[in-house]
């Protein structure tokens, strides 16, 4: 019986084979990056959760209520108006965000001079800080000395100065204007980044068939820009849902309520009133709303296979 003269190669062990695996590699890069989304978004998450199943006020942990926080909001008169405060100015300005956002990125994909200076311009807005544009918009907005109420006068439009924030009407009209002005730059600069992407062969072979101006848009740009759109309305809608700082420096959910969010509304009764497991409730009660738009931006990124030729 012969024997081979070759040594027997030995086994590598389970450490070496796990160090050159590259899922083990990338699961050691990714869990720092763990570790802070679970110190910084799952524990407070949770912990809101649990707050608002508890009478918990500030200076004392409080007990287990069950639902009557929530109990409680559904009879508030207060708590519905905010619900539907924060829809109207969610649905307006995202809806205007939009229309605006992409006629500027259209106008700056086009060939024109200085559209690198017009690009830098265009995020001054996104850059400032939320609360200096809030403050901003407050002296623009000001009943006595608001320099928009002035221009109007100087051209004749109006005859005495509008009460821009302490009407309720004018006053919505003025939050969610101070918004849209804000949250343009992000999606014009995000669109634009995807018209970028659009092959210019597919504008060239659509104008050699006939095709005009409007329906070049409506059937090569738009198709091929919808998997960006609904990325950037997701976040845009996010965005605008959760607003805080704008409102609360402007008018702190004034007048009469008329501007309160959801989360100034939760941040006035948990911090400023003391009701923590109040506060925490309303927050809550906003996770559906925003599960409602990450399911939108799922379903809307669906039909990019559809639009690459693939099947559904």
């Amino acid at each position: 019986m012969a024997v081979t003269s070759a040594a027997v190669q030995p086994r590598p062990s389970i450490l070496s084979r796990l160090a050159e695996s590259r899922n083990v590699l990338g699961f050691g890069f990714m869990l720092p990056a763990a570790a802070l989304l679970l110190v910084f978004l799952t524990y407070p998450l949770g912990l809101g959760v649990w707050l608002g199943f508890t009478d918990a006020r500030i200076g004392r942990p409080g007990i287990f209520v069950g639902i009557e926080n929530y109990e409680y909001l559904w009879s508030d008169s207060i708590f519905w108006l905010s619900v539907f405060n924060t829809l109207l100015y969610t649905v307006s300005a995202s809806i205007l965000k939009f229309a605006l956002g992409l006629w500027l990125a259209l106008i700056l994909n086009e060939n024109i001079r200085f559209k690198s200076f017009f690009r830098a311009v265009v995020l001054l807005p996104w850059v400032v800080p939320t609360v200096l544009s809030a403050i901003a918009f407050w002296w623009i907005y000001d009943s006595q000395f608001s320099i928009l109420s002035w221009a109007l006068q100087q051209m004749g439009l109006i005859d005495h100065r509008i009460n821009f924030l302490g009407d309720p009407t004018n006053a919505r009209a003025s939050v969610i204007a101070a918004n849209v002005w804000r949250g343009i730059p992000f999606v014009a600069i995000t669109l634009l980044a995807g018209l970028q992407t659009i092959p210019q062969s597919l504008y060239e072979a659509a104008t050699l068939d006939g095709a005009s101006r409007s329906q070049l848009f409506r059937y090569v740009t738009l198709p091929l820009l919808t998997p960006i759109i609904a990325i950037t309305m997701t976040f845009s809608v996010l965005f605008t849902f959760t607003d805080f700082q704008l409102i609360y420096v402007l008018t702190r959910g004034g007048p009469v309520n008329a501007t309160h969010l959801m989360a100034t509304l939760s941040f006035q009764r948990g911090i400023s009133g003391g009701q923590l497991g109040e506060g925490a409730a309303i927050a809550v009660a906003m996770i559906p709303f925003l599960l409602a738009a990450i399911l939108f931006s799922y379903f809307g990124l669906q039909r990019r296979k559809w639009q690459q030729g693939g099947g559904d």
